[in-house]
């Protein structure tokens, strides 16, 4: 498994994700320690769709988020680029798309919102994949973007990098269904970006009205943008 960085091949995190589809959504709750379902929930209320608004929900995996989303009365659709990932969810009652993040099998301005949970830092490069985003939403749409950051007290997130993430691989090995991928996952949560570089990724791809949230003490950070 390669190390973790800035220039993930799709290919390698598309075979990663295939193999980990099998007991995804339970090894991230053991990981989370529950906070996951959480994160969901406020993603949700920051997304706040509306009965009749439609919502594609990119890197949706087992589309556990989609159907959160979907509590809102709105229609959502899961998109993910792992057959295994979606399969894994075909009991959940959402419409499941396979799709590349940086080409879209949807029409110009086809969606009121878009939203991506913990998969945004697996889109290299990201200014493309949210540029692609930001394409298929219609002027006035908002995106959404639920994803870990680096907790902004140094004493956290140093703490958070030597123990915390340390600890996943070993957490999730009894769990998961392919130990090395959580290894890697480790490693990118590790590398991503903080708060306001994503803030100015988001702003690169033609976002507007860029801000964002910190969520359990900064270990994930929400950001919402508007398409002008």
């Amino acid at each position: 498994m390669a190390r973790a960085g800035l220039d993930k091949d799709p290919h390698d995190i598309a075979e990663m994700f295939d193999g980990v589809a099998q007991g995804y959504d339970r090894t991230n709750t053991v990981m989370t320690l529950g906070f996951d379902r959480r994160w969901r929930e406020q993603t949700r209320r920051v997304l706040d769709a509306r009965p009749g608004e439609k919502v594609l929900d990119l890197a949706a995996g087992t589309a556990v988020s989609t159907v959160e989303y979907a509590r809102s009365g709105a229609w959502c659709v899961a998109a993910d680029f792992s057959l295994p990932m979606l399969s894994g969810g075909a009991g959940r009652g959402v419409p499941r798309v396979a799709a590349d993040a940086f080409h879209l099998p949807f029409a110009d301005d086809a969606f009121d919102a878009v939203t991506v949970t913990f998969g945004l830092r697996n889109m290299v490069p990201a200014v493309a994949a949210l540029a692609e985003m930001r394409r298929v939403v219609r002027p006035g749409g908002r995106l959404v973007v639920c994803e870990v950051s680096q907790p902004p007290l140094r004493a956290l997130r140093w703490l958070y990098h030597n123990t915390v993430l340390r600890a996943v691989p070993l957490i999730t090995r009894p769990f998961s269904s392919n130990g090395e991928a959580y290894a890697y996952l480790a490693e990118s949560m590790r590398d991503w970006h903080d708060q306001r570089s994503v803030a100015e990724l988001v702003a690169k791809a033609g976002w507007t009205e860029v801000e964002w949230r910190d969520l359990t003490f900064g270990v994930v950070a929400l950001h919402r943008a508007v398409k002008p």
